[in-house]
């Protein structure tokens, strides 16, 4: 329903519109005899449409256009008048006038200039729609940074959304893979599907065929209905393939004729169903090592990296620290209802001075940590320490690392982060008794990616269970 606003001294005139209007129409009229009020309503209310006298005491028409604008630029705006001139119908139109009604008008003109002037609004409110839609695929309102890699990066995603070319998205744990592949989707022709992703580490090898290719009723224990696999979902959209590395042989052959062929069989089935897919795929591992293992099909490896995204660590662009961070802190502040107004320099130079295995999630996660601490408008160093591994290395701690120091740089970096996985993940566990959800939650990781990092790190919930005393 539509609001409108009639505002006219004369009460036979408002008596009249009024009538009109609610025999013709279903929209909302408010009728306002004294000008000075329009300032009042205006504070309480939002109009569509404005029908205003020219001549008033007080306010006059044109004073009531020029206010109007001023609030509400897109309120339609129509000027009634018994002394219609053409130099006073300019006047309005070049202050933002709708349309110009002389009076006395005919009850069918005054409700065609209305809906008129609805059908502005409503176009109008279809253009914003429409902007906004473009700014979505043009932007990248989840990447953040303003380096040359970054850069190159968004260029690169540009080019390679229109098309339909596969993709695979490589770096290491945390630096964005996920919303580089939700930014391919939502800036493709396919941006109006869905977007199916699917981590191939966390789903079992005795079901994934099943939840990616669905199954029928009764093609195994437990199969009581027929079941969507995730490829069907994701017909005429994507099929985000995460860690596409732990993905067993046998899944890769089947996976490697839906990319081939376009084609695959839901389990129990023997039929032979297709879909149109764009496939994105993604890892942190050495693909190329895995196929000399044997571990990874390399003609799979080839229909999979038709285009390949190479995501850096946030080693790699330490000048984006500032601006990421100032982007958690924006978005905390809005999650938790806070108002921390910035970093303080001290906390700023530690962290682009500090190392960032985790890369970006470690660090979002480091200042979601210090928006629920801090207690102040700035965040401090205190606020990220709290509860969790300092910034600042020790010199006792940087003594226990020094063997590193003699070894290729890679292979160090690699020992170092496992060992730290390994030691904060056995801490989070014992806290938490071996309860894995609730060590999730505390150290904000998802409970699938804390999986991954315990097989990884050969940790077992149930020795922390049996450390704890009855």
């Amino acid at each position: 329903m539509s609001s409108i606003l009639a505002l006219d001294d004369e009460h036979d005139m408002l008596a009249l519109l009024s009538r009109i209007i609610s025999e013709k129409s279903s929209h909302e009229l408010t009728t306002l005899a004294d000008s000075h009020q329009l300032s009042q309503l205006l504070e309480q209310k939002r109009f569509d449409v404005v029908l205003t006298d020219l001549k008033m005491p007080g306010k006059s028409g044109l004073d009531v256009l020029e206010e109007i604008k001023q609030k509400s630029p897109r309120t339609a705006v129509i000027i009634m008048t018994a002394y219609g001139t053409i130099e006073s119908a300019l006047q309005a139109t070049r202050k933002g006038a709708f349309d110009y009604i002389t009076k006395p008008f005919r009850k069918e003109r005054i409700l065609h200039v209305i809906e008129q002037a609805l059908n502005w609004q409503q176009l109008q409110q279809e253009n914003i729609f429409l902007r906004q839609k473009l700014e979505e695929k043009t932007t990248l309102p989840e990447l953040v940074g303003s380096t040359p890699i970054m850069r190159a990066l968004f260029d690169q995603i540009h080019k390679v959304a229109a098309t339909s070319a596969t993709v695979l998205i490589t770096g290491q744990s945390g630096t964005g893979k996920e919303l580089v592949a939700r930014a391919l989707h939502s800036q493709s022709a396919r941006s109006a599907q869905r977007f199916i992703p699917i981590d191939c580490s966390t789903i079992p090898e005795s079901i994934i065929e099943s939840e990616l290719f669905g199954h029928v009723k009764g093609s195994f224990t437990g199969a009581i209905r027929n079941k969507k696999g995730m490829v069907e979902e994701a017909n005429h959209g994507t099929l985000f393939l995460d860690e596409i590395a732990d993905l067993n042989p046998a899944m890769q052959v089947k996976l490697l004729r839906l990319l081939q062929e376009g084609e695959y069989k839901v389990v129990g089935s023997n039929s032979i169903s297709k879909a149109d897919i764009r496939f994105i795929a993604a890892t942190n591992r050495n693909l190329p090592e895995k196929i000399r293992s044997g571990e990874f099909r390399e003609d799979l490896f080839y229909r999979l990296n038709v285009i390949n995204i190479r995501l850096p660590s946030l080693d790699e662009r330490k000048e984006d620290i500032p601006l990421l961070v100032a982007h958690f802190l924006d978005k905390y502040n809005r999650l938790y209802c806070k108002n921390i107004k910035r970093v303080s320099e001290d906390l700023m130079r530690n962290m682009v001075a500090r190392a960032w295995p985790g890369n970006i999630r470690e660090l979002e996660h480091a200042v979601e940590r210090g928006v629920i601490m801090a207690s102040g408008e700035f965040l401090e160093l205190s606020d990220i320490s709290a509860g969790a591994m300092s910034l600042k290395a020790s010199p006792q701690e940087i003594g226990e690392c020094s063997e590193l120091f003699s070894m290729p740089f890679k292979e160090a970096k690699d020992a170092l982060i496992e060992r730290f996985h390994s030691e904060y993940i056995s801490r989070v566990l014992s806290r938490n008794a071996g309860n894995v959800s609730k060590a999730a939650r505390e150290s904000g990781l998802k409970r699938q990616y804390l999986h991954r990092l315990m097989r990884e790190t050969r940790l077992d919930s149930k020795t922390f269970k049996k450390n704890q005393p009855d």
